[in-house]
Protein backbone atom coordinates (compact mmCIF):
# COMPACT_ATOMS: atom_id res chain seq x y z
CA UNK A 1 0.00 0.00 0.00
CA UNK A 2 1.31 3.47 -0.89
CA UNK A 3 2.33 5.63 2.06
CA UNK A 4 -0.39 8.14 2.89
CA UNK A 5 0.04 11.76 1.89
CA UNK A 6 -1.58 14.40 4.06
CA UNK A 7 -2.19 17.69 2.24
CA UNK A 8 -2.20 20.97 4.18
CA UNK A 9 -2.77 24.23 2.27
CA UNK A 10 -0.42 27.00 3.36
CA UNK A 11 -1.22 30.54 2.22
CA UNK A 12 1.68 32.88 1.55
CA UNK A 13 0.27 36.38 2.10
CA UNK A 14 1.82 39.79 2.60
CA UNK A 15 2.43 43.28 1.21
CA UNK A 16 3.70 43.68 -2.35
CA UNK A 17 7.49 43.15 -2.65
CA UNK A 18 7.82 41.42 0.72
CA UNK A 19 9.33 38.44 -1.13
CA UNK A 20 6.43 35.96 -1.07
CA UNK A 21 7.15 34.32 -4.44
CA UNK A 22 10.87 33.99 -3.63
CA UNK A 23 9.94 32.39 -0.31
CA UNK A 24 7.55 29.94 -2.01
CA UNK A 25 10.30 29.04 -4.47
CA UNK A 26 12.85 28.52 -1.69
CA UNK A 27 10.42 26.24 0.16
CA UNK A 28 9.09 24.22 -2.76
CA UNK A 29 10.30 20.99 -4.19
CA UNK A 30 7.60 20.57 -6.84
CA UNK A 31 6.19 23.47 -8.80
CA UNK A 32 2.64 23.11 -10.12
CA UNK A 33 1.33 24.56 -13.39
CA UNK A 34 0.60 27.93 -11.85
CA UNK A 35 3.65 28.39 -9.68
CA UNK A 36 6.32 31.08 -9.54
CA UNK A 37 4.90 33.87 -11.68
CA UNK A 38 4.81 31.84 -14.85
CA UNK A 39 2.14 34.06 -16.40
CA UNK A 40 3.80 36.36 -18.97
CA UNK A 41 2.11 39.49 -17.59
CA UNK A 42 3.29 38.58 -14.07
CA UNK A 43 6.88 38.28 -15.22
CA UNK A 44 6.72 41.51 -17.19
CA UNK A 45 5.34 43.48 -14.24
CA UNK A 46 7.48 41.65 -11.70
CA UNK A 47 4.54 41.05 -9.36
CA UNK A 48 2.24 38.08 -8.75
CA UNK A 49 -1.09 38.65 -10.49
CA UNK A 50 -2.75 35.39 -9.63
CA UNK A 51 -2.70 32.61 -7.08
CA UNK A 52 0.46 30.57 -7.62
CA UNK A 53 0.62 27.01 -6.28
CA UNK A 54 3.59 24.77 -5.57
CA UNK A 55 4.25 22.09 -3.02
CA UNK A 56 6.78 20.86 -0.53
CA UNK A 57 6.90 17.25 0.60
CA UNK A 58 8.47 16.23 3.86
CA UNK A 59 8.25 13.38 6.38
CA UNK A 60 5.04 13.26 8.38
CA UNK A 61 5.69 14.95 11.77
CA UNK A 62 4.92 12.83 14.87
CA UNK A 63 1.89 14.91 15.97
CA UNK A 64 0.08 13.84 12.78
CA UNK A 65 -0.07 10.18 13.63
CA UNK A 66 2.16 7.09 13.63
CA UNK A 67 3.39 5.10 10.65
CA UNK A 68 5.07 6.08 7.41
CA UNK A 69 3.71 8.88 5.31
CA UNK A 70 4.40 12.26 3.85
CA UNK A 71 3.20 15.73 4.69
CA UNK A 72 2.48 17.73 1.56
CA UNK A 73 2.41 21.48 2.18
CA UNK A 74 0.65 23.09 -0.77
CA UNK A 75 1.89 26.66 -0.91
CA UNK A 76 -0.66 29.19 -2.17
CA UNK A 77 1.26 32.31 -3.18
CA UNK A 78 -1.31 35.13 -3.01
CA UNK A 79 -0.66 38.37 -4.89
CA UNK A 80 0.33 41.27 -2.66
CA UNK A 81 -0.67 44.05 -4.98
CA UNK A 82 -3.52 46.06 -3.47
CA UNK A 83 -5.72 45.98 -6.56
CA UNK A 84 -5.64 42.18 -6.50
CA UNK A 85 -7.28 41.81 -3.13
CA UNK A 86 -10.21 39.98 -4.77
CA UNK A 87 -7.81 37.18 -5.69
CA UNK A 88 -6.36 37.08 -2.16
CA UNK A 89 -9.83 36.73 -0.65
CA UNK A 90 -10.47 33.87 -3.10
CA UNK A 91 -7.19 32.24 -2.06
CA UNK A 92 -7.73 32.62 1.67
CA UNK A 93 -10.84 30.48 1.53
CA UNK A 94 -8.80 27.37 0.70
CA UNK A 95 -6.08 27.88 3.32
CA UNK A 96 -5.49 25.81 6.48
CA UNK A 97 -2.35 27.57 7.69
CA UNK A 98 -1.12 31.04 6.78
CA UNK A 99 2.33 32.54 6.44
CA UNK A 100 2.28 36.31 6.77
CA UNK A 101 5.42 37.56 5.04
CA UNK A 102 6.82 40.83 6.40
CA UNK A 103 9.71 42.79 4.92
CA UNK A 104 11.90 43.06 8.05
CA UNK A 105 13.18 46.49 6.96
CA UNK A 106 9.61 47.90 6.73
CA UNK A 107 7.43 46.04 9.24
CA UNK A 108 3.62 45.98 8.96
CA UNK A 109 2.32 47.76 5.85
CA UNK A 110 -1.23 48.47 4.67
CA UNK A 111 -1.68 45.22 2.79
CA UNK A 112 0.02 43.16 5.51
CA UNK A 113 -2.75 44.44 7.79
CA UNK A 114 -5.43 43.53 5.23
CA UNK A 115 -3.91 40.04 4.84
CA UNK A 116 -4.00 39.68 8.63
CA UNK A 117 -7.71 40.61 8.61
CA UNK A 118 -8.44 38.04 5.88
CA UNK A 119 -6.44 35.46 7.85
CA UNK A 120 -8.49 36.15 10.99
CA UNK A 121 -11.68 35.55 9.02
CA UNK A 122 -10.66 32.53 6.97
CA UNK A 123 -7.78 30.77 8.74
CA UNK A 124 -7.02 28.92 11.99
CA UNK A 125 -3.25 29.18 12.38
CA UNK A 126 -0.49 31.54 11.33
CA UNK A 127 3.29 31.79 11.15
CA UNK A 128 4.91 35.22 10.69
CA UNK A 129 7.95 35.24 8.40
CA UNK A 130 10.35 38.20 8.68
CA UNK A 131 11.94 38.15 5.23
CA UNK A 132 14.99 39.96 3.72
CA UNK A 133 17.16 39.76 6.84
CA UNK A 134 20.20 39.81 4.48
CA UNK A 135 19.49 43.55 4.01
CA UNK A 136 20.23 44.20 7.69
CA UNK A 137 23.91 45.01 8.48
CA UNK A 138 25.45 41.89 10.03
CA UNK A 139 26.59 43.58 13.24
CA UNK A 140 23.10 44.88 14.00
CA UNK A 141 21.10 42.04 12.42
CA UNK A 142 20.21 40.11 15.57
CA UNK A 143 19.02 43.16 17.54
CA UNK A 144 16.98 44.43 14.55
CA UNK A 145 15.29 41.01 14.23
CA UNK A 146 14.52 40.97 17.96
CA UNK A 147 13.10 44.48 17.79
CA UNK A 148 10.82 43.62 14.85
CA UNK A 149 9.78 40.34 16.54
CA UNK A 150 8.67 42.30 19.64
CA UNK A 151 6.80 44.77 17.43
CA UNK A 152 4.97 41.97 15.63
CA UNK A 153 4.09 40.25 18.94
CA UNK A 154 2.52 43.54 20.10
CA UNK A 155 0.56 43.90 16.83
CA UNK A 156 -0.83 40.36 17.11
CA UNK A 157 -1.66 40.65 20.81
CA UNK A 158 -5.38 41.32 20.28
CA UNK A 159 -5.87 38.93 17.36
CA UNK A 160 -6.56 35.21 17.37
CA UNK A 161 -2.93 34.69 16.29
CA UNK A 162 -1.49 36.05 19.55
CA UNK A 163 1.70 34.16 20.44
CA UNK A 164 2.12 32.59 16.99
CA UNK A 165 5.65 31.60 15.81
CA UNK A 166 7.80 34.34 14.21
CA UNK A 167 10.69 33.15 12.00
CA UNK A 168 13.42 35.30 10.38
CA UNK A 169 14.63 34.32 6.87
CA UNK A 170 16.26 35.60 3.72
CA UNK A 171 14.47 33.71 0.94
CA UNK A 172 16.69 35.16 -1.81
CA UNK A 173 19.84 36.75 -0.38
CA UNK A 174 21.05 39.55 -2.63
CA UNK A 175 17.60 40.09 -4.18
CA UNK A 176 16.04 38.86 -7.44
CA UNK A 177 19.18 39.55 -9.51
CA UNK A 178 21.54 37.57 -7.24
CA UNK A 179 23.02 34.30 -8.59
CA UNK A 180 21.13 31.08 -7.77
CA UNK A 181 24.20 29.80 -5.92
CA UNK A 182 23.33 32.05 -2.94
CA UNK A 183 21.73 29.80 -0.33
CA UNK A 184 18.59 31.05 1.43
CA UNK A 185 18.92 31.77 5.16
CA UNK A 186 16.57 30.33 7.79
CA UNK A 187 14.41 28.34 5.36
CA UNK A 188 15.12 24.92 6.88
CA UNK A 189 14.17 26.35 10.32
CA UNK A 190 10.96 27.69 8.76
CA UNK A 191 10.14 24.23 7.33
CA UNK A 192 10.49 22.74 10.84
CA UNK A 193 8.15 25.43 12.24
CA UNK A 194 5.60 24.76 9.46
CA UNK A 195 5.79 21.03 10.25
CA UNK A 196 5.22 21.73 13.94
CA UNK A 197 2.18 23.93 13.10
CA UNK A 198 0.67 21.46 10.62
CA UNK A 199 -2.54 19.89 11.88
CA UNK A 200 -5.11 17.44 10.57
CA UNK A 201 -7.62 19.76 8.97
CA UNK A 202 -11.13 18.38 9.23
CA UNK A 203 -11.74 16.83 5.82
CA UNK A 204 -15.05 15.38 4.78
CA UNK A 205 -15.44 13.44 1.50
CA UNK A 206 -19.24 13.31 1.84
CA UNK A 207 -21.61 15.93 0.51
CA UNK A 208 -21.61 17.67 -2.85
CA UNK A 209 -18.35 18.01 -4.77
CA UNK A 210 -17.26 21.64 -5.05
CA UNK A 211 -13.92 22.83 -6.38
CA UNK A 212 -12.46 26.32 -6.68
CA UNK A 213 -10.77 26.44 -10.08
CA UNK A 214 -7.96 28.97 -10.39
CA UNK A 215 -6.41 27.95 -13.74
CA UNK A 216 -7.69 26.40 -16.91
CA UNK A 217 -5.55 25.37 -19.93
CA UNK A 218 -5.58 22.83 -22.74
CA UNK A 219 -3.11 19.97 -23.37
CA UNK A 220 -2.88 18.78 -26.96
CA UNK A 221 -4.39 15.35 -27.47
CA UNK A 222 -5.66 15.21 -23.85
CA UNK A 223 -8.34 17.87 -23.39
CA UNK A 224 -8.80 20.82 -21.04
CA UNK A 225 -7.31 20.74 -17.53
CA UNK A 226 -8.94 22.69 -14.69
CA UNK A 227 -6.68 23.01 -11.64
CA UNK A 228 -7.91 24.01 -8.23
CA UNK A 229 -8.60 23.04 -4.64
CA UNK A 230 -11.53 20.88 -3.58
CA UNK A 231 -13.63 22.88 -1.10
CA UNK A 232 -16.09 20.09 -0.27
CA UNK A 233 -16.98 16.50 -1.16
CA UNK A 234 -14.91 14.30 -3.45
CA UNK A 235 -14.46 13.45 -7.14
CA UNK A 236 -13.57 10.21 -8.99
CA UNK A 237 -12.68 9.31 -12.56
CA UNK A 238 -15.77 9.14 -14.76
CA UNK A 239 -17.85 11.51 -12.55
CA UNK A 240 -19.93 14.21 -14.19
CA UNK A 241 -19.08 17.74 -13.06
CA UNK A 242 -20.96 20.94 -13.78
CA UNK A 243 -19.49 24.34 -14.62
CA UNK A 244 -22.46 26.30 -13.21
CA UNK A 245 -21.46 29.71 -14.54
CA UNK A 246 -21.74 28.29 -18.08
CA UNK A 247 -24.49 25.72 -17.36
CA UNK A 248 -22.27 23.01 -18.90
CA UNK A 249 -21.74 19.44 -17.61
CA UNK A 250 -18.57 17.43 -18.46
CA UNK A 251 -17.18 13.96 -17.64
CA UNK A 252 -13.89 13.64 -15.72
CA UNK A 253 -11.47 11.90 -18.10
CA UNK A 254 -8.29 11.92 -15.96
CA UNK A 255 -6.91 13.58 -12.81
CA UNK A 256 -3.47 14.54 -11.47
CA UNK A 257 -2.09 15.81 -8.20
CA UNK A 258 1.25 17.59 -8.68
CA UNK A 259 2.10 15.54 -11.82
CA UNK A 260 1.00 12.21 -10.27
CA UNK A 261 -2.06 10.52 -11.87
CA UNK A 262 -4.85 9.75 -9.35
CA UNK A 263 -8.34 8.22 -9.58
CA UNK A 264 -9.89 9.96 -6.55
CA UNK A 265 -9.51 13.27 -4.70
CA UNK A 266 -11.35 14.80 -1.72
CA UNK A 267 -11.88 18.00 0.25
CA UNK A 268 -8.62 19.91 0.79
CA UNK A 269 -6.78 18.26 -2.12
CA UNK A 270 -5.21 20.30 -4.87
CA UNK A 271 -5.97 18.58 -8.15
CA UNK A 272 -6.01 18.96 -11.93
CA UNK A 273 -9.18 17.60 -13.56
CA UNK A 274 -9.11 16.85 -17.31
CA UNK A 275 -12.29 17.04 -19.42
CA UNK A 276 -12.76 16.98 -23.20
CA UNK A 277 -14.35 19.37 -25.69
CA UNK A 278 -14.24 22.43 -23.49
CA UNK A 279 -12.64 25.76 -24.43
CA UNK A 280 -10.31 26.83 -21.57
CA UNK A 281 -10.84 30.50 -22.45
CA UNK A 282 -14.40 30.21 -21.13
CA UNK A 283 -13.28 29.61 -17.54
CA UNK A 284 -10.18 31.29 -16.13
CA UNK A 285 -11.38 30.83 -12.56
CA UNK A 286 -14.62 29.91 -10.89
CA UNK A 287 -16.35 26.88 -9.45
CA UNK A 288 -17.09 23.36 -10.68
CA UNK A 289 -19.41 21.07 -8.76
CA UNK A 290 -21.78 18.13 -8.58
CA UNK A 291 -24.45 18.91 -11.22
CA UNK A 292 -27.28 21.12 -9.85
CA UNK A 293 -25.72 21.55 -6.40
CA UNK A 294 -25.00 25.31 -6.55
CA UNK A 295 -27.46 28.14 -6.82
CA UNK A 296 -27.21 31.38 -8.78
CA UNK A 297 -28.64 34.21 -6.71
CA UNK A 298 -29.63 37.84 -7.22
CA UNK A 299 -29.77 38.78 -3.53
CA UNK A 300 -28.98 37.25 -0.15
CA UNK A 301 -29.49 37.53 3.58
CA UNK A 302 -26.25 37.29 5.55
CA UNK A 303 -25.27 37.40 9.20
CA UNK A 304 -22.30 39.72 9.57
CA UNK A 305 -19.66 41.40 11.73
CA UNK A 306 -17.92 44.69 11.05
CA UNK A 307 -14.15 44.46 10.62
CA UNK A 308 -12.68 46.46 13.49
CA UNK A 309 -9.95 48.13 11.43
CA UNK A 310 -12.41 49.59 8.91
CA UNK A 311 -12.78 53.31 9.52
CA UNK A 312 -16.18 54.88 9.12
CA UNK A 313 -19.75 53.73 9.44
CA UNK A 314 -21.40 50.96 7.43
CA UNK A 315 -24.44 52.73 6.00
CA UNK A 316 -27.63 51.15 4.74
CA UNK A 317 -28.08 51.75 0.98
CA UNK A 318 -24.29 52.02 0.52
CA UNK A 319 -22.57 50.00 -2.20
CA UNK A 320 -19.72 47.59 -1.44
CA UNK A 321 -17.62 45.12 -3.40
CA UNK A 322 -19.08 41.83 -2.22
CA UNK A 323 -16.89 38.74 -2.47
CA UNK A 324 -19.03 35.59 -2.38
CA UNK A 325 -17.21 32.30 -2.92
CA UNK A 326 -14.73 33.20 -5.66
CA UNK A 327 -16.69 36.01 -7.28
CA UNK A 328 -16.60 39.71 -6.49
CA UNK A 329 -19.55 41.87 -7.54
CA UNK A 330 -20.97 45.23 -6.55
CA UNK A 331 -23.90 45.06 -4.15
CA UNK A 332 -26.12 47.35 -2.10
CA UNK A 333 -26.72 46.63 1.61
CA UNK A 334 -29.53 47.09 4.10
CA UNK A 335 -28.72 46.41 7.75
CA UNK A 336 -31.18 45.09 10.33
CA UNK A 337 -31.07 43.76 13.88
CA UNK A 338 -33.34 42.05 16.42
CA UNK A 339 -35.87 44.27 18.21
CA UNK A 340 -34.11 45.99 21.18
CA UNK A 341 -35.93 43.77 23.69
CA UNK A 342 -34.20 40.76 22.07
CA UNK A 343 -30.67 42.23 21.70
CA UNK A 344 -29.25 39.73 24.21
CA UNK A 345 -31.00 36.61 22.98
CA UNK A 346 -28.81 33.77 21.78
CA UNK A 347 -29.23 33.37 18.03
CA UNK A 348 -28.98 29.97 16.38
CA UNK A 349 -25.89 29.88 14.17
CA UNK A 350 -26.16 29.69 10.38
CA UNK A 351 -29.97 29.77 10.38
CA UNK A 352 -32.26 32.68 9.56
CA UNK A 353 -35.70 32.79 11.17
CA UNK A 354 -38.34 34.29 8.86
CA UNK A 355 -40.98 34.12 11.62
CA UNK A 356 -39.32 36.84 13.70
CA UNK A 357 -39.60 40.62 13.44
CA UNK A 358 -36.44 42.64 12.82
CA UNK A 359 -35.65 46.36 13.11
CA UNK A 360 -34.40 48.32 10.10
CA UNK A 361 -31.13 50.15 10.87
CA UNK A 362 -29.76 53.19 9.03
CA UNK A 363 -26.30 51.74 9.69
CA UNK A 364 -24.60 48.73 11.27
CA UNK A 365 -24.74 49.24 15.04
CA UNK A 366 -21.30 49.33 16.62
CA UNK A 367 -19.71 51.03 19.65
CA UNK A 368 -18.99 54.15 17.64
CA UNK A 369 -22.45 54.43 16.08
CA UNK A 370 -25.58 55.08 18.04
CA UNK A 371 -27.50 56.08 15.00
CA UNK A 372 -31.00 54.75 15.35
CA UNK A 373 -33.45 56.20 17.80
CA UNK A 374 -34.00 52.69 19.12
CA UNK A 375 -30.43 52.35 20.28
CA UNK A 376 -30.42 55.87 21.72
CA UNK A 377 -33.25 54.78 23.97
CA UNK A 378 -31.14 51.79 24.91
CA UNK A 379 -28.21 53.93 25.90
CA UNK A 380 -28.64 53.16 29.57
CA UNK A 381 -26.18 54.71 31.98
CA UNK A 382 -23.87 55.67 29.14
CA UNK A 383 -23.30 52.05 28.01
CA UNK A 384 -24.67 51.43 24.53
CA UNK A 385 -26.40 48.09 24.29
CA UNK A 386 -25.55 46.32 21.06
CA UNK A 387 -27.30 43.30 19.56
CA UNK A 388 -25.49 39.95 19.70
CA UNK A 389 -26.15 39.45 16.00
CA UNK A 390 -26.93 41.69 13.03
CA UNK A 391 -27.89 40.89 9.48
CA UNK A 392 -27.84 42.49 6.06
CA UNK A 393 -29.83 42.14 2.88
CA UNK A 394 -27.40 42.19 -0.06
CA UNK A 395 -28.70 43.03 -3.53
CA UNK A 396 -26.18 42.19 -6.25
CA UNK A 397 -25.71 44.20 -9.43
CA UNK A 398 -25.27 40.93 -11.30
CA UNK A 399 -26.14 37.39 -10.20
CA UNK A 400 -23.50 35.25 -8.42
CA UNK A 401 -23.12 31.48 -8.25
CA UNK A 402 -22.11 30.14 -4.86
CA UNK A 403 -22.64 27.35 -2.32
CA UNK A 404 -24.97 27.81 0.65
CA UNK A 405 -23.45 29.09 3.92
CA UNK A 406 -20.39 30.42 2.13
CA UNK A 407 -18.09 33.18 3.38
CA UNK A 408 -19.01 36.73 2.35
CA UNK A 409 -16.65 39.69 2.56
CA UNK A 410 -17.67 43.29 1.90
CA UNK A 411 -14.97 45.80 0.96
CA UNK A 412 -14.46 49.27 -0.44
CA UNK A 413 -11.96 48.34 -3.14
CA UNK A 414 -12.36 51.72 -4.84
CA UNK A 415 -10.58 53.39 -1.90
CA UNK A 416 -7.24 54.87 -2.96
CA UNK A 417 -4.71 52.02 -3.07
CA UNK A 418 -2.04 54.23 -1.50
CA UNK A 419 -4.23 55.42 1.37
CA UNK A 420 -3.09 53.88 4.60
CA UNK A 421 -6.46 52.40 5.45
CA UNK A 422 -8.14 49.00 5.66
CA UNK A 423 -10.56 48.50 2.78
CA UNK A 424 -12.25 45.39 4.18
CA UNK A 425 -15.49 46.48 5.84
CA UNK A 426 -17.40 43.41 7.00
CA UNK A 427 -17.49 39.63 6.80
CA UNK A 428 -20.29 37.17 7.26
CA UNK A 429 -22.04 33.97 6.27
CA UNK A 430 -24.59 33.63 3.48
CA UNK A 431 -27.74 32.29 5.18
CA UNK A 432 -30.33 32.56 2.43
CA UNK A 433 -29.93 33.19 -1.30
CA UNK A 434 -32.68 34.49 -3.57
CA UNK A 435 -32.68 32.68 -6.90
CA UNK A 436 -35.77 34.30 -8.36
CA UNK A 437 -35.03 37.34 -10.52
CA UNK A 438 -38.28 38.90 -9.24
CA UNK A 439 -37.25 38.37 -5.59
CA UNK A 440 -38.54 41.84 -4.62
CA UNK A 441 -42.09 40.61 -5.29
CA UNK A 442 -41.80 36.89 -4.56
CA UNK A 443 -39.36 36.76 -1.65
CA UNK A 444 -38.82 40.05 0.16
CA UNK A 445 -42.40 40.41 1.49
CA UNK A 446 -41.58 37.36 3.70
CA UNK A 447 -38.76 39.34 5.36
CA UNK A 448 -40.31 41.08 8.37
CA UNK A 449 -38.06 44.11 8.80
CA UNK A 450 -39.87 47.14 10.17
CA UNK A 451 -39.20 50.83 10.73
CA UNK A 452 -40.47 52.40 13.95
CA UNK A 453 -42.33 55.64 13.17
CA UNK A 454 -42.98 58.37 15.74
CA UNK A 455 -45.04 61.46 14.85
CA UNK A 456 -45.89 64.36 17.17
CA UNK A 457 -48.63 66.97 17.00
CA UNK A 458 -50.51 69.28 19.37
CA UNK A 459 -53.99 69.56 20.81
CA UNK A 460 -55.56 72.73 19.44
CA UNK A 461 -58.76 72.82 21.47
CA UNK A 462 -61.33 70.81 23.41
CA UNK A 463 -64.60 69.89 21.70
CA UNK A 464 -66.22 68.15 24.69
CA UNK A 465 -65.22 65.88 27.58
CA UNK A 466 -64.52 62.99 25.18
CA UNK A 467 -62.96 64.63 22.13
CA UNK A 468 -60.34 67.17 21.09
CA UNK A 469 -59.10 68.69 17.84
CA UNK A 470 -55.40 68.12 16.99
CA UNK A 471 -53.00 69.77 14.53
CA UNK A 472 -49.40 69.56 13.24
CA UNK A 473 -49.40 65.76 13.08
CA UNK A 474 -50.19 65.60 9.36
CA UNK A 475 -49.45 67.71 6.32
CA UNK A 476 -52.33 69.50 4.62
CA UNK A 477 -52.26 67.02 1.71
CA UNK A 478 -52.13 63.85 3.87
CA UNK A 479 -55.02 61.42 3.45
CA UNK A 480 -56.05 61.29 7.12
CA UNK A 481 -58.50 58.47 6.36
CA UNK A 482 -55.68 55.87 6.40
CA UNK A 483 -54.81 56.88 10.00
CA UNK A 484 -58.37 56.56 11.32
CA UNK A 485 -58.56 54.05 14.18
CA UNK A 486 -54.88 54.40 15.18
CA UNK A 487 -54.14 54.96 18.88
CA UNK A 488 -52.46 58.14 20.12
CA UNK A 489 -51.39 59.34 23.55
CA UNK A 490 -51.57 62.87 24.97
CA UNK A 491 -48.63 64.26 26.95
CA UNK A 492 -51.03 64.52 29.89
CA UNK A 493 -51.48 60.73 29.87
CA UNK A 494 -54.85 60.13 28.14
CA UNK A 495 -55.14 57.52 25.39
CA UNK A 496 -57.08 58.50 22.31
CA UNK A 497 -58.10 57.23 18.88
CA UNK A 498 -57.94 59.19 15.62
CA UNK A 499 -61.54 59.67 14.52
CA UNK A 500 -61.14 61.49 11.21
CA UNK A 501 -60.11 64.74 9.53
CA UNK A 502 -61.40 68.16 10.62
CA UNK A 503 -61.57 70.85 7.96
CA UNK A 504 -59.11 71.09 5.08
CA UNK A 505 -55.84 72.10 6.75
CA UNK A 506 -54.63 68.74 8.10
CA UNK A 507 -56.40 69.08 11.47
CA UNK A 508 -58.10 66.00 12.90
CA UNK A 509 -60.47 64.82 15.60
CA UNK A 510 -59.39 62.55 18.47
CA UNK A 511 -61.83 60.53 20.55
CA UNK A 512 -60.79 60.00 24.22
CA UNK A 513 -62.73 56.85 25.31
CA UNK A 514 -62.07 57.38 29.05
CA UNK A 515 -62.65 61.12 28.89
CA UNK A 516 -60.27 64.03 29.54
CA UNK A 517 -58.85 64.50 33.06
CA UNK A 518 -60.11 67.68 34.77
CA UNK A 519 -56.54 69.08 34.90
CA UNK A 520 -56.09 68.55 31.15
CA UNK A 521 -59.40 70.25 30.47
CA UNK A 522 -58.39 73.26 32.58
CA UNK A 523 -55.01 73.48 30.88
CA UNK A 524 -56.53 73.35 27.38
CA UNK A 525 -59.36 75.73 28.21
CA UNK A 526 -56.85 78.24 29.68
CA UNK A 527 -54.68 77.96 26.58
CA UNK A 528 -57.56 78.55 24.17
CA UNK A 529 -58.89 81.47 26.28
CA UNK A 530 -55.47 83.13 26.11
CA UNK A 531 -55.55 82.72 22.35
CA UNK A 532 -59.00 84.22 21.91
CA UNK A 533 -58.34 87.08 24.40
CA UNK A 534 -55.69 88.53 22.15
CA UNK A 535 -58.43 89.54 19.70
CA UNK A 536 -57.92 89.25 16.00
CA UNK A 537 -55.20 91.08 14.17
CA UNK A 538 -53.85 93.17 17.08
CA UNK A 539 -51.13 90.70 18.04
CA UNK A 540 -47.86 90.22 16.20
CA UNK A 541 -46.88 86.65 15.41
CA UNK A 542 -44.01 86.77 17.92
CA UNK A 543 -46.29 87.81 20.77
CA UNK A 544 -48.67 85.02 19.90
CA UNK A 545 -46.02 82.35 19.97
CA UNK A 546 -44.56 83.53 23.28
CA UNK A 547 -48.05 83.52 24.82
CA UNK A 548 -48.68 80.02 23.55
CA UNK A 549 -45.39 78.78 24.97
CA UNK A 550 -46.18 80.04 28.44
CA UNK A 551 -49.25 77.81 28.55
CA UNK A 552 -47.50 74.56 27.78
CA UNK A 553 -49.11 72.87 24.80
CA UNK A 554 -50.51 69.36 25.18
CA UNK A 555 -48.71 67.18 22.65
CA UNK A 556 -50.07 64.18 20.78
CA UNK A 557 -47.86 61.13 20.19
CA UNK A 558 -48.54 58.65 17.39
CA UNK A 559 -46.28 55.57 17.34
CA UNK A 560 -46.59 52.75 14.82
CA UNK A 561 -44.40 50.43 12.81
CA UNK A 562 -44.36 49.77 9.11
CA UNK A 563 -42.79 46.75 7.43
CA UNK A 564 -40.24 47.83 4.83
CA UNK A 565 -41.30 45.21 2.25
CA UNK A 566 -45.06 45.32 2.87
CA UNK A 567 -46.57 46.25 -0.49
CA UNK A 568 -49.71 47.62 1.23
CA UNK A 569 -47.64 49.81 3.59
CA UNK A 570 -49.88 48.92 6.55
CA UNK A 571 -49.36 50.76 9.85
CA UNK A 572 -49.19 48.42 12.81
CA UNK A 573 -49.48 49.21 16.51
CA UNK A 574 -48.76 46.73 19.26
Amino acid sequence: MAARVLNVNVGVLGHIDSGKTALARALSTTGSTAAFDRAPQSRARGITLDLGFSCLRTALPPQLGPGPGELQLTLVDCPGHASLIRTIIGGAQIIDLMMLVIDVTKGMQTQSAECLVIGEIACQKMVVVLNKIDLLPEGKRQSAIEKMTKKMQKTLENTKFSGCPIVAVAAKPGGPEAPESENPLGVSELIEVLKSQAYLPSRDPSGHFLMAVDHCFSIKGQGTVMTGTILSGSVSLGDNVEIPALKVTKKVKSMQMFHTPVTYAMQGDRVGVCVTQFDPKLLERGLICTPDSLHTIHAAIISLKKIQYFRGALQTKAKFHITVGHETVMGRVMFFSPAPAHFNEEIQENVFDFEKDYVYQEEYLSKDSVSSGESKENDQAGGVQLPKQQWALLEFEKPVTCPKLCLVIGSKLDTDIHANTCRLAFHGVLLQGMEDKNYTETFLPKLKVYKQKHKEGQVERVMDDYSVIGRSLFKKETNIQIFVGLKVRLSTGEDGIIDGGFGQSGKFKIRIPDGLKPDTKMLLTAASKKKSKGGKGDMTKEDESSKNDSAQPVTISLIFKRYVFDTQKKMIQS
